[in-house]
């Protein structure tokens, strides 16, 4: 196993000093457009009257997914947000190319989120993410990285990472999500390779593209605000879920006819083996086939589009682990109004989800 880089130092941005109680803010140059201009980063530098841990926060990596971008904007807005030590990033957009045109991948047509650590004489996704990971990740002890679903999806809030590596694990728990998914991530991506470089690092998903939502973005400034608190860089306590499971195995559930549904769940909610997820009909309401849990589980996220071919995913479960019920879950919830229980309950204003035994 190769030796962790040796990490940058915070206080240096380009020559600009930025000393211990001071919060600046900087742009990053990460490349040039098409016209020759200087595409910049914009992120804020936080330090701490004293020295500490360094954290870095990051959102639209994928640049249609804008949730953690109004997750870090209330994080950089809120004047309680103080350090008591220690350092923080933060970067509302770190593919600037692509949030300029609501898209997910950059011009080149390559996916930042599988470019890292990347080079200086690659591609441009290659080039920008070097760039990234040698400026921010390199002079960080932890990251957390914002998302959302994909297109035409939507994600419960989840924590996700590679639970093997203690400090993962450590940022995992102190987030506050019900949910954790234990993954290391795809080669390239931005979690694997920073942990692999020595900064632990999760992401957290949640929502929908294209959007910011409140629930959403209320969870990941809770979440954050959680793992800083439990590092020691702010005051006061975290506010962790009534309780917290590790899904290891998961399983998207897809079509199997062409057809149009009617959704039976949404997103957080527990289901049993062999209970209905959605029915597959005609365009006239005729029912072609029903789609059932394969086991008891959680539902992780869903599509949003009911028009479906086989073969799309139309849900995607996490499988309960042993010993944890669906019961114990709703319990959870219901002793905590302002938790997961109030998130769960937001999807139903955004998916039509019906009976399995009402008719059209």
């Amino acid at each position: 196993m190769s030796e962790a880089p040796e990490k940058k130092p915070i206080d240096d941005w380009n020559g600009q000093r930025i000393e211990l109680g001071q919060t600046r803010d900087v742009k990053l140059a990460v490349s040039e457009s098409y016209s020759g201009m200087t595409v910049q980063i914009p992120l804020q530098i936080r330090r701490g009257p004293r020295d500490g841990p360094t954290v870095f926060v990051t959102a639209a990596l994928h640049g249609d997914e804008i949730n953690g971008t109004g997750a870090v904007r209330n994080l950089i807005q809120d004047p309680g947000l103080i350090l008591a030590r220690g350092n923080l990033i933060l970067v509302p957009v770190l593919n600037i190319l692509s949030f300029d045109r609501h898209a997910r991948y950059l011009p080149d047509r390559r996916d930042l989120n599988r470019c890292f650590p990347g080079s200086a004489r690659g591609s441009l996704a290659s080039r920008m993410a070097r760039t990234i990971f040698d400026e921010i990740v390199l002079r960080c002890d932890y990251g957390i990285d914002l998302h959302t679903a994909a297109i035409r999806r939507t994600n419960y809030p989840t924590v996700r990472g590679d639970m093997s590596d203690d400090g993962v694990r450590r940022l995992a728990e102190a987030f506050g999500c019900e949910i954790i998914m234990n993954a290391r991530g795809p080669q390239g991506a931005l979690r694997r390779e920073a942990c692999a470089a020595g900064c632990p690092t999760i992401i957290m998903e949640g929502g929908e593209v294209w959007k910011v939502e409140p629930a959403i973005v209320a969870a990941a400034v809770r979440g954050v605000t959680n793992v800083l608190r439990r590092l020691g860089m702010l005051d006061g306590q975290p506010d962790p879920p009534r309780f917290t499971t590790v899904i290891e195995r998961t399983k998207w559930i897809r079509a199997e006819r062409g057809g149009f549904l009617r959704f039976h769940v949404k997103p957080g909610d527990i289901v049993e083996t062999a209970q209905p997820l959605a029915t597959n009909t005609d365009l006239l309401g005729h029912e072609q086939n029903v789609l059932q849990a394969p086991f008891d589980s959680i539902v992780l996220g869903m599509t949003t589009l009911p028009a479906v071919c086989p073969g799309e995913p139309v849900c995607h479960l996490g499988k309960l682990p042993q010993g944890m019920n669906g019961s114990q879950i709703l319990q959870f919830r219901d002793q905590r109004a302002d938790g997961e229980d109030g998130i769960a309950e937001n999807f139903s204003s955004r998916l039509l989800v019906v009976d399995p035994a009402q008719p059209d």
